[in-house]
């Protein structure tokens, strides 16, 4: 019964039973309702979502361009910086290098004059040295002649001679000339 209920149908609608895809007699209707979806589709695709992705991807282009941009100028502010570091550590090598210059100059005039003033009381102590030395020879000379004549005295004493003073000095003064 359920096949003559379908049947019954089939020619109460004048189409065999089937896919309705595939039946002739919607395919126009169908034509019509696929343009009516696609013109749809269209517009709201034309009308909102393409102006928001190409808003989204001028706005990201923007985005990579400003970037790009301000990396290329990071990167000449970057190369500057190393162009003023490399002249600051050129000055500041230059100006250590007077400094050590000086300082050793410094130094060396200090040393100089230390060296000048030691030398000039190693002269003055060695003056002061010859000095002494010349008192010391010249007192060793009359203490030696006055032993010399003393020990004269005493000999010609001892030997049982009498001498007189002027005589002894006489032979003595005479020997120590030579």
């Amino acid at each position: 019964m359920a096949t003559e209920q379908a049947d019954g149908l089939a020619e109460a609608s004048g189409s065999t039973p089937g896919m309705p895809q595939l039946n002739f007699d919607h395919w126009g209707n169908q034509i019509f309702w696929l343009i009516v979806a696609l013109v749809a589709i269209y517009f709201i695709l034309s009308r909102v979502a393409l102006p928001r992705i190409g808003a989204v991807l001028a706005e990201r282009a923007g985005t990579i361009t400003n970037d790009v941009a301000a990396a290329e100028d990071l990167k000449q502010k970057a190369v500057e910086a190393e162009a003023a570091y490399e002249k600051a550590l050129a000055d500041a090598r230059v100006e250590a290098g007077r400094i050590v210059a000086s300082a050793k100059a410094e130094i060396q005039a200090d040393l100089d004059a230390a060296t000048a003033k030691a030398d000039a009381e190693i002269s003055a102590k060695a003056a002061e040295g010859e000095k002494a030395i010349a008192e010391i020879r010249a007192n060793a000379v009359k203490n030696i002649e006055v032993v010399a004549k003393d020990t004269a005295a005493a000999v010609i004493a001892n030997l049982g001679f009498n001498a007189d003073d002027a005589a002894v000095d006489k032979a003595v003064a005479t020997r120590m000339k030579g």
